[in-house]
């Protein structure tokens, strides 16, 4: 290979990389952002994101990838699960979908609206959690797409108030 086929070469995988990356971090902002945003609005600081769990969601939303099912990993984290039909989901639309679940949370009886559910909530806002890592994955065979969020140190411990 001549020298100049090589600088192009070369070239062209910075480029790549570099634009992986810039999807990589992007993906990450849109998680981190709203996570952030629904626990400024309760007075909680805002999470890191943290590439152990990002790891550890990345695997177990691969696991999901053939069968999409909203199953949880039953690992050692706080753990929020989205599935949502079609390939357009973003990862605004999940962390808005559990975020939404606020509305069904009263905090004075620290309990959720009568038949409703609010733990994703809760989760996202439980003062003592510090880092999260997601991962999104479209699944095999038109299935949908799935998504994962993971905490640390995880919440919903009953009978305390998340913040």
């Amino acid at each position: 290979m001549r020298a100049c086929n090589r600088v192009v070469v070369v070239v062209i995988f910075l480029l790549l990389l570099s634009t992986a990356q810039a999807n990589y971090f992007g993906l990450i902002a849109q998680f981190l952002a709203p996570h952030n945003a629904a626990r400024a609005a309760v007075g909680m600081p805002p999470l890191v994101w943290n590439l152990k769990m990002a790891r550890y969601a990345r695997w177990y939303a691969n696991q999901r990838r053939q069968d999409c099912d909203l199953r949880h990993s039953n690992g050692p984290y706080g753990e929020n699960i989205f599935w949502g039909s079609g390939d357009d989901w973003m990862p605004a639309d999940a962390v808005a979908s559990w975020v939404s679940e606020s509305k069904w949370y009263d905090h004075g009886s620290n309990s959720c609206a009568g038949g409703q559910e609010c733990g994703h909530y809760t989760q996202i806002v439980w003062s003592k959690t510090r880092g999260v890592g997601c991962a999104k994955v479209v699944c095999d065979g038109e299935k949908g797409v799935f998504m994962t969020c993971n905490y640390d140190p995880p919440g919903n411990f009953v009978g305390e108030k998340p913040y």
